[in-house]
């Protein structure tokens, strides 16, 4: 089949689209390169990542309505992994209008653009944010999630919202993934494993927030993506899923592995709780494997893939 992935030089995105094309599959991808964080990073996994697959590559913007009608038209697609999206709960109290025109009126295109065509399946990122300060763990998605605490979260479950409606007048087969913390080579430098690899490297402090009193569902992006893909393969109707790892983990001891994986210890800025972001977020898996999927990478084997390759990756810039 062809599958059009939106933020295909993205970290999930072109991670999806080496296992789409590992099985055979067509991908067609876009992606804007923007500058959220270091648009080189994006390029390398284009050029070496991808070396040697065969792709289309568009160079745009989901919000251009008129560029996604002629990729929908040309490309004669099957299905969708919607990905692109401003990412980052901290930076979405900065530009909160910048977060709600690429993440709902952006997605607004495609849904327009998947219906208008007929896309078999449309899988989209959603997140654990939209869960905010929820106290009841695991997050399950049937729990209510009306109370947001970031315009990021915000965008995300406005996202949700939109995905039923075009289910519902239209029949669209369409499932919101609910990403649980996602980690692993070729990770996005804004998150909390590139940041603290990269002061341990250079002997800077690390911030560890809300003094180190927080736990994950620490994500593996090989783990990820087999889910993501189970779902593009399986999925009917309309749903919300939960995905992430299986087990929870504390911030201190994802410190500590790296630390043990590094062989350096780090120093530590204990620091209060960030405006916008949670203390625990742990999910509930237990609806995605029905569908025959399970995670299998804990955090010493992640961990150690990810510092190998970070070393390789930057000791080449």
């Amino acid at each position: 089949m062809k599958v059009f992935i939106t933020g295909g030089a993205g970290f999930i995105g072109s991670a999806c689209a080496k296992k789409l094309m590992d099985r055979g599959d067509q991908v067609v991808m876009i992606d804007n390169f923007n500058d959220y964080y270091d648009p080189s990073l994006k390029e390398a996994r284009i050029k070496k990542f991808l070396h040697g697959y065969k792709f289309k590559l568009y160079r745009g913007d989901i919000r251009d309505e008129k560029l996604i009608e002629r990729i929908f038209k040309k490309e004669k697609i099957d299905k969708v992994i919607h990905l692109a999206a401003m990412a980052g709960v901290r930076n979405s109290l900065l530009n909160p209008k910048l977060y709600l025109d690429v993440n709902v009126m952006g997605s607004l295109n495609l849904l327009e653009a998947a219906v208008k065509y007929k896309i078999k399946n449309f899988v989209f990122a959603s997140s654990s944010s939209v869960y905010g300060n929820n106290k009841k763990t695991p997050f399950s998605e049937t729990d209510n999630v009306d109370t947001q605490i970031s315009p990021y979260a915000a965008s995300k479950k406005a996202d949700e919202l939109l995905a039923h409606v075009y289910h519902h007048i239209y029949g669209l087969n369409i499932t919101a993934l609910r990403f649980f913390t996602v980690y692993g080579p070729w990770g996005r430098p804004d998150m909390a494993l590139c940041l603290f690899t990269d002061a341990i490297t250079h002997d800077r402090p690390i911030n560890v927030f809300n003094r180190g009193k927080m736990s994950r569902n620490f994500s593996y992006i090989d783990d990820i993506v087999s889910g993501t893909l189970t779902v593009l393969d399986k999925c009917t109707g309309y749903g919300v899923m939960n995905i992430g790892g299986d087990k929870e983990e504390t911030l201190m001891r994802y410190i500590e592995v790296l630390e043990e994986n590094m062989g350096k210890k780090a120093k530590k800025k204990m620091l209060p709780m960030q405006p916008g972001d949670v203390p625990t977020t742990v999910a509930d898996i237990k609806k995605l494997r029905k569908l025959g999927w399970a995670p299998s990478t804990r955090i010493e084997k992640g961990i150690k893939n990810w510092v190998a390759w970070y070393n390789e990756y930057y000791t080449q810039q």
